[in-house]
Order: C-alpha cells, then structure tokens, then sequence
C-alpha cells in the first residue's frame, strides 16, 4: 500500500500562490513546500506572514521538519526556505538545473559576482534522487518547460506538481519564461500523468476562475477526465499550438523582475550595500512589452 502523507495547503492570495506541509503520521516528520515570503512592490517591503503561519502550525501539530523544498525558483514570489531553515531548522533543496536558471539571469540581471553553482541551498537533486520524510519516501521527477530546472516531489501518494498543472479548469501552467518549452511542458506534464490514477496532484498556483474558491488539488484520473488543455489526450502538437498561442497574449508577472533575483540567491535578498540597506535591479528594455 502506497504511504499517505497528511497533506496541509497554505494559500498566498496576493500572488495566487499555494505553500504546503506535508508529514508522516506515525513520525510526525514532515517537509514545506515553496514557502511564500511576503513582498509588497509597492513599499518594496518584505514581511514574514506566511511563513510566519506555517511555522506555527508546524509547532502547533508538533511536527519536525526536515526538508523545507522548493521546486523551482518562482517568478511570482520570493522563497521564504531561508527564513524557515533559520526559525525551525531543515535542510534546504531544490533540482540540480537551477544552475542554469543562476546563469541564464545572471547575464540578465549583470550580476557578474553572483555563484552559480548552486550553493544557496543544502542539497540539489536529480531527477530520480529519493530520500524519506520520515516513513513516507519521496521521489524526484525532473520537470521543465515552465523553467529549466522545475521539479515534482512524489511523496507517497501525494505529488508537489508545482507550476505544471493547474487546477482542471485552468489547464496548466505557462511555459513562455525564459527557458521555458511547451514541448518539454508536455513530456513533463504526460510523465506526471503516468502515475497512478489516484495521487493526488498539489498545484503551485490556483487564480479562481469564474469566482470560485481557491483550490490546490485534483487527482491523476480527475486531470486525464476533465484538464481543459488535456482532455481527449491531445497530440504534443496539438498541445503545444494551444499552450503557445495562450502564452502569446499573458502578460510577465508583476513580480517576475523582482523575484527571480531573490530566488536565484535561494530565497535571499540582495548583499547589504555600505548604508545597511538592499537594492533590487530591473533590467530595463529587456523584455518586449505585452
């Protein structure tokens, strides 16, 4: 019989961006998953609300955390893995190909001095690696097409699936970034597709369409019946004029320019310049307007 971890979802609704602890019950071990840092673009202020949350319920459920995982370095939030691992403790992860992402926006942002070897967290895993929270083993399927260096944490029945699927009445997630494909979104999204029927799928994101309640989860089977983008098992081609076409017309997220400089450093702002404060860098004229 396959483990079930318990499964707890935390909803950003700012940036529409869902954090999750999961745990083994016998153990009461357990792992965070893409952990929000609050940001307010407005002030440029950074807050610790929802990690703050977490943490609470974490020490109120008694649980030890062990990993705390991103899946990949998102353009619509900072990482709030630092901030925890400093509070609570954890070893901090994320796939093997962030290195690329360090390169790719390194040359984007002029950060010559940045490391991009991955250094910022604990370990990188590869696809295939696995490791146990608690009983409950994990498995890592590499998964680009959203980023490069996207993955998915199998832990028992439960899959972290993070910007691939959608919930099934958004199909699934953009793969227009730089480094993204739409084809290697569509290889990713059929191997998730190959596990069992019954896993359950947790999304990185949910934006409510038609006024409904945010939701973070929908089964292999409930994909395959009713994924708007993936119903009726399209073709790779078939899938990808769709995806594009769709990526044509979204805007770059509010945050993306702000973000990923703070999530290619693993969660970490800026080094403090002489007067004690940190500077973000927009890369102007970069990026065509949409």
């Amino acid at each position: 019989m396959t483990p079930s971890p318990v499964v707890k979802s935390f909803w950003d609704e700012p940036t529409g961006s869902w954090q999750y602890v999961f745990h083994d019950p016998r153990t009461l071990k357990g792992a965070i998953v893409d952990p929000v840092l609050d940001f307010d673009p407005l002030a440029a202020a950074t807050r610790t609300h929802n990690a703050d949350a977490i943490i609470a319920y974490v020490r109120e459920a008694g649980i030890e955390i062990t990993h705390i995982l991103d899946t990949h370095p998102h353009a619509d939030h900072f990482s709030a893995a630092p901030y925890i691992k400093s509070k609570i403790g954890g070893t901090t992860a994320i796939g093997e190909h962030v290195t690329k992402v360090q390169k790719l926006w390194q040359d984007i942002y002029n950060l010559p001095d940045l490391p991009t070897d991955g250094a910022q967290w604990d370990v990188l895993y590869a696809d295939g690696d696995a490791f146990l929270v608690g009983d409950i083993p994990v498995q890592v399927i590499f998964s680009p097409g959203h980023t490069l260096a996207s993955i998915t944490y199998v832990a028992g029945d439960a899959a972290f699936v993070h910007d691939t699927f959608m919930m099934p009445d958004s199909g699934t997630s953009r793969a227009d970034f730089p480094g993204g494909s739409s084809a290697d979104l569509y290889e990713s999204l059929m191997r998730i597709l190959s596990l069992p029927d019954e896993t359950r799928l947790y999304v990185g994101h949910d934006y409510a369409p038609d006024g409904r309640e945010a939701q973070c989860c929908a089964t292999v089977a409930e994909h395959k019946a009713r994924n708007i983008h993936l119903k009726g098992a399209p073709t790779e081609a078939e899938y990808r004029a769709v995806r594009d076409e769709r990526d044509a017309t979204l805007p770059l997220p509010k945050l993306m320019l702000a973000a990923l400089q703070v999530n290619i450093r693993g969660g970490r702002l800026p080094e403090a310049e002489e007067n004690g404060r940190s500077y973000l860098k927009i890369p102007l004229n970069h990026f065509e307007p949409r």
